[in-house]
């Protein structure tokens, strides 16, 4: 008996140790990932540990379908952008309400379905929030949506990556997983797997419907590269070489003899679609043009590049190529054509002061990633972008004085070189080039400490970030959107807390924030970079503050541009009425007849009532001018909270129309607490508007009357006929007076819905009248769910009715 009680208490403590250890490491240290890794090295890290920690794998250990439900929590939070930043900011409180990890696939899942393309170099593995800039930068894509559990998918994956070693450096290869990107997906009307596309800026996307073989593959792709090669002769050859050299663009020719090598069709076109806008290409028959060949020093095959100005009386300046392999060629052409156009602390305020610029910034000697810079020049010529660089080993001071001191990319808008952006993206051209185009149309700056808006004379929007944080990444852009909609209203910054210490951090700010968040403290010099001051009580990146005179708001919601505008558009005109002990019992307590209220009791500390401060947000202003909407600090009014009998935070509750009744209410226990949900719940509790039909009253007052009506055919088992039901009552409100509304229950009146020829449920039918006795079928079908737009659709056509029913008023007088 003592022996089982040991085993007992050993086996209780295995239990507790894991439940610590679970508890005790945050999710980062879970994934054993840094706070700045990508989705990508998340997913990786993730499928490593599934791996060997899946309780498929671990048949005797009890412990092991806990902890791995805890690593799985970890993934999918970090993976999402939003969670992750509630989890950055207020750890796991501000998840409680999401119970992301509780259920997990299979072992062999994880072996073979999971991620499939990670590992492989040269396909880019794209998500929603870079798929955009990629599609859009002017290279040619030919992108892979695939499913992870599709098996013709993983047929083809092999084929894929042959593909894709194959054409790279010519077009681009990319891959989308429609298991993580369902709304992506589904807005490209991807609806099979796998589906292959072809992106080009500007144009439709081409679909792949050929055998799925690598030869089919090229084939397809190919036909996209439109950059020509041209043949040069004895009639055009130095014509075109001129012309090239007056555009500062060189030559590379193969010359095709009997003997050596020269590139073949194919061959050339890869090497012209690689070197597009950078150099001409173009091949030379020897055979037929001898001579010519002859003047060129040429009696063998053979492949040379021309740089602008070159001479064959100067044989140092053409580089004569010793290979057939596309790729060597594009990389030693890069390696031999000119630098970007240096610009030093002499000249960089005079050419920055009236033209757009692309400044890479480095230090020392140049990288494979700045000579792939060069391909810049070409693909934003269209765009009177110029593309230049500066060395800061040389101009330290230069870069200093913007507080550069890494290499970076930066766009200088064109009025002087304080109004510029860094990019913060990845280091590849695609997303350099997306970036240029946006931010020279964009008006958000990189703000530094000379001019951080510290006087707030006018609105600001100031994104405290950090350069390692991807969420703070992806809301870039999103800024750039909405600085172009706010144009002229409010300027737009960004401030990198990890080189602005002065401006951002506090060592006791730090230490609390490490105390409480339960992350590796590390030295107090590390943890300045990654919390910011009491001044804004920022905790976590990217936090988002809008300055308007002297009051401060921090921005709780979407990573969107329009979450930014809706948030701005409340600041104007709040649609939440911030409540007080005296005004609470003013305005619920003391509420008119018929007046409804929604209040949520919260506490600035509780993680899931942050979360909830943008949902409840924009539920009222979906409720506007239909419910009213307010808010309570338990915190500042804490006794009057418990007056109250809140217990718990956030407490959601609805304070009904009856003013006899004002202590009266009822508290929101739904699970979900987003918008919708949330106004939903609330205009359930309003007074009906719409009349139930019956097949005789049906009759009698919607075909025989001599009103117009709007009817919602509906079945009491259909899930979005309940969804719907709180929408259609907001229409009978709204056009209470003009439009009657009416139900039908088309399970208990079948025959009726049969003859109305109802085939689906709800059906939305508006029956005008017009001065006859109307029809079943006469209905006209409204294609729609959303109350705004059905009130559209019977106003507009209540306005055409107009008249035609005043001329035959007339008629009958």
């Amino acid at each position: 008996m003592g022996r089982r009680r040991v085993l007992g208490g050993l086996l209780l403590l295995l239990v507790l140790s894991a439940a610590v250890w679970a508890e005790s490491q945050d999710y980062y240290s879970l994934l054993k990932v840094n706070r700045e890794a990508t989705t990508r090295e998340i997913r990786q890290a993730f499928k490593k540990l599934a791996l060997t920690m899946h309780p498929d794998k671990n048949p005797g250990d009890s412990t092991a379908h806990d902890r791995f439900v805890q690593v799985n929590r970890a993934y999918e939070v970090l993976k999402d952008e939003d969670l992750r930043k509630k989890y950055d900011k207020y750890g796991e409180k501000g998840l409680d309400e999401q119970q992301q990890g509780g259920r997990y696939e299979s072992w062999n899942f994880y072996r073979y379905d999971f991620g499939i393309y990670d590992d492989d170099l040269e396909i880019i593995t794209l998500d929603s929030g870079d798929f955009e800039a990629a599609v859009n930068s002017g290279e040619i894509w030919f992108i892979n949506f695939y499913f992870p559990r599709c098996s013709h998918c993983h047929e083809l994956a092999p084929t894929w990556r042959e593909f894709a070693k194959e054409m790279d450096g010519v077009i681009r290869i990319g891959a989308v997983n429609c298991g993580d990107n369902n709304h992506l997906c589904r807005s490209k009307g991807i609806n099979s797997y796998p589906s292959l596309y072809i992106f080009r800026a500007g144009q439709r996307p081409e679909k792949f419907n050929e055998e799925r073989s690598k030869d089919s593959l090229v084939r397809f792709s190919m036909k996209f590269i439109t950059t020509a090669v041209t043949e040069l002769w004895q009639g055009n050859v130095f014509s075109e070489i001129e012309s090239a050299y007056a555009s500062g663009l060189g030559w590379l020719i193969t010359f095709c003899c009997d003997t050596g090598d020269c590139l073949e069709s194919r061959t050339r076109k890869k090497v012209a679609g690689m070197l597009e806008g950078l150099v001409k290409v173009g091949w030379m028959d020897c055979t037929s043009q001898g001579t010519l060949c002859e003047s060129f020093q040429v009696t063998t095959g053979v492949t040379a590049l021309f740089p602008p100005g070159s001479s064959l009386d100067q044989p140092g300046s053409i580089l004569w190529l010793k290979t057939l392999d596309g790729r060597e060629i594009y990389n030693q052409v890069i390696d031999h054509l000119p630098d970007l156009e240096r610009l030093t602390s002499d000249n960089f305020k005079g050419k920055l002061a009236h033209h757009r610029w692309l400044v890479s910034f480095m230090f020392g000697d140049g990288t494979a990633a700045s000579n792939e810079y060069k391909k810049l020049q070409a693909f934003l010529r269209n765009d009177n972008i110029q593309v230049g660089r500066v060395d800061c080993s040389a101009d330290s001071e230069l870069c200093q004085s913007l507080y550069i001191h890494t290499p970076c990319v930066a766009v200088f808008k064109g009025l002087g070189i304080h109004d510029f952006e860094i990019h913060h993206g990845k280091d590849v051209l695609y997303n350099i080039v997306g970036f240029a185009r946006d931010s020279v149309r964009a008006h958000v700056t990189t703000l530094r400490p000379d001019n951080f808006p510290s006087d707030r004379k006018e609105p600001w929007l100031v994104d405290f970030f950090a350069p390692w944080c991807p969420p703070c990444r992806a809301l870039l852009p999103e800024l750039r959107k909405a600085s172009i909609q706010l144009a002229g209203q409010m300027k737009f910054g960004t401030l990198d807390c990890t080189i602005h210490h002065s401006l951002c951090s506090t060592v006791s700010t730090c230490t609390a924030a490490v105390r409480n968040r339960r992350t590796p403290a590390g030295s107090v010099d590390h943890c300045l970079s990654v919390f910011l001051s009491r001044q804004y009580n920022i905790q976590a990146y990217p936090t988002t503050v809008i300055f308007n005179g002297s009051s401060v708001h921090e921005y709780e919601g979407q990573h969107s541009a329009d979450g930014i505008l809706e948030f701005i558009q409340d600041l104007v005109n709040p649609s939440v009425m911030i409540l007080d002990p005296s005004s609470f019992n003013e305005k619920v307590k003391g509420r008119a007849e018929g007046q409804i209220w929604a209040v949520d009791f919260y506490a600035p500390w509780c993680g899931p009532c942050q979360a909830l401060i943008p949902e409840w947000r924009r539920m009222a202003r979906l409720l506007s001018g239909q419910i009213l909407v307010g808010s309570v600090d338990c915190q500042r009014f804490q006794s009057f909270c418990q007056g109250q009998s809140v217990r718990s935070y956030p407490e959601i509750r609805l304070y009904p129309g009856n003013s006899r009744q004002p202590d009266r209410y009822t508290s929101y226990n739904g699970w979900h607490r987003d918008a919708h949900s949330l106004r939903s719940w609330a205009l359930s509790s309003l007074p009906k508007a719409s009349v139930d039909l019956t097949p005789e009253s049906f009759k009698s007052l919607v075909l025989s009357g001599q009103d117009h009506w709007i009817l919602d055919f509906y079945a009491p088992w259909c899930g979005p006929c309940q969804h719907f039901a709180p929408e259609f009552e907001v229409v009978a409100r709204v056009l209470k007076g003009k439009v009657r509304a009416g139900k039908v229950d088309c399970q208990a009146h079948h025959q009726t819905c049969q003859s109305a020829g109802i085939t689906a449920y709800p059906t939305v039918r508006f029956y005008p009248y017009l001065g006859t006795r109307r029809h079943e079928h006469s209905g006209e079908h409204i294609n729609s769910r959303d109350s705004n737009v059905i009130v559209d659709v019977v106003t507009q056509r209540l306005q055409r009715l107009s008249p035609r029913l005043q001329n035959k008023q007339k008629d009958e007088l």
